[in-house]
């Protein structure tokens, strides 16, 4: 499965808002799985969306066909897109799905890991921050994906705020130290994001 992540710095949120209602025309699409987002929580005007389809190939047949058009409708309404694909490696709870009318608050976190030490990072993913991830109240699911150039995305699914912070403020900590996290990474940026039910496709 191909995750893709858009980030937009938005200049016009009523426009952009009836613009995102329009891509429910993806639904349609061959090799797509599903489309969800919201507003940042910590950064005024900034917007995440993240798309799932099937493989590279039906991600590139619809960026080469209807993509502008339906790209159209919110030209003018952003002052800043930044795009990126990854490669689903593992799920952050057993069988994820690309749903997100349950979730209220949505977790991207961005992690730059050092070239020796991806083979660490992906085990701890795997062995120390899923299974703690997946244990917490509230988080619904997640995906864990590589990019290019050591980077790698974690997004998960919460049915509330409250739950995300009591996992926030109780365990990140202690498992950043557990998995080793400050020698695997380069950096992490992240950020918390407010669903829009209206932007799920």
């Amino acid at each position: 499965m191909l995750v893709k992540w858009i980030r937009c710095g938005v200049l016009d949120q009523d426009g952009f808002d009836r613009g995102q209602r329009g891509w429910a025309a993806l639904r349609n699409r061959p090799g797509f799985h599903g489309q969800g987002g919201g507003w940042s929580r910590s950064q005024p005007g900034v917007a995440h969306l993240f798309a799932f389809w099937d493989g590279q190939r039906s991600y590139d047949a619809f960026m080469a066909g209807p993509h502008d058009e339906l790209a159209s409708a919110q030209t003018g309404t952003y002052e800043m897109l930044a795009a990126r694909t990854f490669a689903h490696r593992l799920d952050v709870k057993v069988g994820f799905e690309p749903r997100f009318s349950d979730a209220d608050l949505l977790r991207v976190a961005l992690c730059k890991v050092r070239p020796d030490r991806v083979g660490h990072f992906v085990q701890m993913q795997e062995r120390v921050w899923n299974p703690a991830m997946a244990g917490s109240p509230g988080m619904l699911r997640g995906v864990f994906a590589e990019g290019a150039d050591g980077d790698f995305l974690v997004l998960s699914a919460w049915d509330s705020a409250t739950e995300h912070g009591k996992y926030r403020e109780g365990a990140v900590a202690r498992l950043s130290q557990r998995a080793d996290l400050d020698a695997d990474v380069l950096s992490v940026a992240g950020d918390v994001v407010d669903v829009v039910p209206e932007w799920t496709v």
